[in-house]
């Protein structure tokens, strides 16, 4: 049995096609009203536009080919399971609340203000983002050539792996536990603090009192530039490849560096002799 198609349709008014199921939907827009496709299964969407509230809530099994998610299109998708997005533009905050199984490809987040929270099971591929509180407490994440632009990301996330990412992002990474972050650049105030098991590899960093509060912080071959009063209170296994202006008071481990502008360990607030730290020039 073929699935009902609708095509160049504008569809207004609150629940326009609530419960649907098997649908396939081509170039239409949906316009005021909210909840449109509340509690629908089986939907695939393409070429199509959200232009108000709670478009996608409480639903199972929705493709989204060439879509866009206008400003009014806000909270768009919440309590939703198995949700694939490929090549669309997102202007809508609050988007993806409280989701199991996301799956984003080619994805630009205009104003990603509390954006992706409470999901798990998430996969992300050529995605931009810009906006504040971007995927709190998330978990199992798979992300590959991202951007972002806004701080306080990723906090509480547990159990993600992040490769070639470019993230302008204050106090990322907070309170996380089992991320790792290949070959990407990461610039902000804070890196990192009351993190466990954070592992940093071929990274380069600026930050001001970065990877603090962390412990079992994981770096190697990366380069700290402009950062300085790193590894507060941290334990820690860096390799850094290049010159660290300064570090203060990490509570055990091994930092290597090829040097260190200011070393500072405080005798009354930590045991100076449990860190090893070598510079290679």
């Amino acid at each position: 049995m073929s699935n009902k198609q609708i095509r160049q349709e504008f569809l207004t008014g609150e629940r326009a096609l609530f419960g649907s199921q098997d649908m396939d939907i081509y170039d239409s827009i949906f316009d005021q009203g909210e909840s449109p496709l509340k509690e629908s299964r089986d939907i695939r969407l393409y070429n199509s536009m959200f232009k108000w509230k709670y478009p996608l809530w409480y639903c199972r099994n929705i493709q989204a080919e060439d879509c866009t998610w206008f400003d009014m299109a806000r909270a768009g998708v919440w309590y939703t399971d198995n949700i694939e997005v490929d090549r669309a533009l997102i202007e809508a905050p609050k988007n993806f609340r409280r989701c199991d199984g996301v799956k984003l490809k080619h994805v630009n987040f205009v104003n990603a203000e509390e954006t992706l929270w409470n999901c798990k099971n998430i996969e992300m591929t050529d995605v931009q983002a810009r906006g504040d509180y971007f995927a709190m407490n998330c978990e199992n994440i798979e992300i590959q050539n991202f951007e972002l632009v806004g701080n306080y990301s990723f906090d509480g996330v547990k159990h993600m792996t992040m490769k070639n990412a470019k993230l302008l992002s204050k106090d990322a990474f907070w309170n996380t536990d089992q991320v790792t972050v290949y070959d990407s650049f990461i610039s902000g105030e804070y890196l990192g603090w009351n993190a466990k098991n954070l592992t940093l590899i071929n990274c380069t960093v600026e930050s001001l009192q970065g990877m603090c509060y962390i412990d079992n912080l994981v770096m190697k071959n990366c380069k700290l530039i402009n950062t300085t009063l790193a590894f507060e209170y941290s334990t820690v296994e860096a390799d850094i490849c290049s010159h660290i202006d300064s570090v203060i008071n990490p509570t055990s481990g091994t930092i290597t560096a090829d040097s260190i502008g200011e070393l500072i360990l405080e005798k009354d607030r930590i045991k100076p002799e449990l860190t090893r730290i070598t510079c290679r020039n």
